[in-house]
């Protein structure tokens, strides 16, 4: 049986009151423990608002609890609440970087190099030191995706086109989830994007439109990878001297897990891709 928007607000209800079993939550709308599972999983994979915990792994005992996950309160710390509203205000990649993130994660669980760009485009260029076909062929579940104009769906790593390794991606059942600007200028790359889903006759692409200063993905839960730009024309003179991009990885859980809810409180508040593609479409009509 398919999961209504219905039976999917009861069990956010459920569990935003306390954190539940599954067991719990099975009994609570009237459904056998393996669908109450693929539920759950699914409100936790399209939506963010919760998720789940296993105890004693491994074991016999182990209970898997599902907590709500809290949306409306992301910071712990205050520096976490200057940064989150750095964020949520910003509308330019210029507005926010990523080191301002990068710089409260413990040595051990990240890592950072740069590239000098002055001699290729880096949005449509992709080196192989950057890599980002097999940061994303590392993705088994879900890519969470915050850009600018989607921009970097045109670019190719070698032969590579990036176009081609989300449908590879989407094939597998890898789902996209993407705040980004889709404006009457540029929309055609969200056109692009969501036409996979079209091609694969099923759904592994939602877009959001959103202004927002992030350039950065999230693979599986598990690992987060920022890019920067940095030009010469945004600095004082002699500053820089060249076009450097930089990019930062974070492994810590617990920033990885504070960044996805920054995501799914974007793509919440964010409007639907598909209509304002076709809203644009009528505008464009009328100016023909």
């Amino acid at each position: 049986m398919p999961l209504s928007p219905q039976l999917s607000k009861k069990i956010c209800e459920f569990v935003r009151q306390r954190p539940r079993s599954v067991q719990e939550i099975s009994q609570h709308i009237g459904k056998n423990w393996r669908t109450a599972e693929r539920y759950i999983e699914r409100i936790a994979d399209e939506t963010g608002s919760i998720s789940t915990h296993v105890f004693r792994e491994g074991t016999r005992g182990a209970l898997k609890v599902v907590f709500w996950n809290a949306l409306e309160n992301i910071h712990s710390e205050s520096f976490q609440s200057e940064l989150l509203e750095k964020i949520m205000e910003g509308q330019r990649k210029i507005d926010f970087s990523p080191f301002d993130i990068y710089q409260h994660v413990g040595s051990k669980h990240k890592e950072v190099f740069t590239q000098d760009v002055s001699r290729i485009n880096p949005e449509i260029e992709i080196t192989s030191r950057e890599d980002l076909a097999g940061f994303l062929r590392s993705a088994t579940k879900q890519v969470l995706v915050f850009s600018g104009n989607l921009s970097w769906i045109n670019a190719h790593q070698g032969k590579l086109q990036m176009i081609n390794v989300v449908r590879e991606l989407a094939r597998r059942n890898v789902t996209f989830k993407v705040v980004a600007r889709v404006s009457i200028i540029g929309s055609d790359n969200a056109k692009k994007l969501l036409a996979i889903n079209k091609d694969l006759g099923k759904d592994m692409i939602e877009i959001k439109h959103r202004h927002q200063p992030l350039r950065a993905m999230i693979i599986d839960n598990k690992v987060i990878k920022f890019r920067e730009v940095r030009v010469p024309e945004y600095y004082d003179p002699g500053e820089l001297t060249k076009r450097l991009e930089i990019f930062y990885e974070i492994y810590d859980k617990e920033w990885v897990e504070w960044l996805q809810k920054v995501f799914w409180k974007m793509f919440s508040t964010g409007l639907d891709a598909q209509k304002r593609i076709k809203e644009i479409e009528s505008i464009q009509k009328a100016i023909e």
